[in-house]
């Protein structure tokens, strides 16, 4: 048989290990616990330069200005900006806190369902509190659900925006297949989190 006929035949075929299989109920209720009580520092200390080139490259292949991962916080009564690409990060990222009771991104968090649209000024469901707080105004929004250790914990989201009262080119808006860019990105993010997490508590991070 030629070596290339070994690896096309050949089947990854990996069993659980019924020592690891005992273990996998405390390992499922310590990782449970953890994904329930992350803090903004925590999620920030869990992104590597990997992780963010993955965010950069979605939202810039998405044609966006700027992205924003958001997590629900402890109280259950909030959305934090745990992640953001734009120019006023530093003012935002554990800073501000949009009520779950309104916007559109605590529409999709609570849905759990992908949302596109390209005249979000004009949408009543928008919260204006951050648009007003940065002076800007949003154009476009694509935000889809943000799912990692079995849940659905936060909004990956990007935008076109522009400054209030500066004249600009108009924005191109976002096209379906800008939706699905986003979705594989939080799809490889979600992943990239949950190996970090699991590296670290079955000790296989060498930090």
């Amino acid at each position: 048989m030629s070596d290339t006929e070994l690896r096309l035949g050949a089947r990854l075929n990996l069993l659980p290990d019924p020592a690891l299989a005992e273990l996998r109920p405390a390992l499922a209720e310590h990782l449970e616990r953890f994904g329930s009580s992350i803090t903004v520092p925590q999620f920030q200390a869990l992104l590597t330069p990997l992780t963010r080139q993955v965010l950069e490259r979605g939202f810039a292949e998405a044609g966006a200005h700027e992205g924003t991962v958001w997590l629900a916080d402890a109280t259950g009564e909030s959305l934090q900006p745990a992640h953001n690409t734009g120019p006023d990060a530093a003012r935002v990222v554990g800073a501000f806190k949009q009520p779950l009771k309104s916007g559109l991104i605590c529409m999709v968090y609570a849905s759990e369902q992908a949302f596109l649209e390209n005249d979000v000024s004009r949408n009543s469901e928008q919260s204006k509190l951050l648009d007003s707080l940065l002076q800007v105004e949003t154009l476009a929004m694509v935000a889809v659900s943000f799912y990692f250790l079995r849940a659905c914990r936060g909004v990956v989201s990007c935008v076109q925006l522009k400054r209030t009262g500066v004249a600009g080119p108009e924005t191109p808006g976002f096209r379906p297949e800008h939706l699905d860019t986003i979705q594989r990105t939080a799809a490889l993010l979600s992943q990239l989190i949950e190996f970090r997490i699991l590296s670290q508590a079955v000790g296989w991070s060498s930090e």
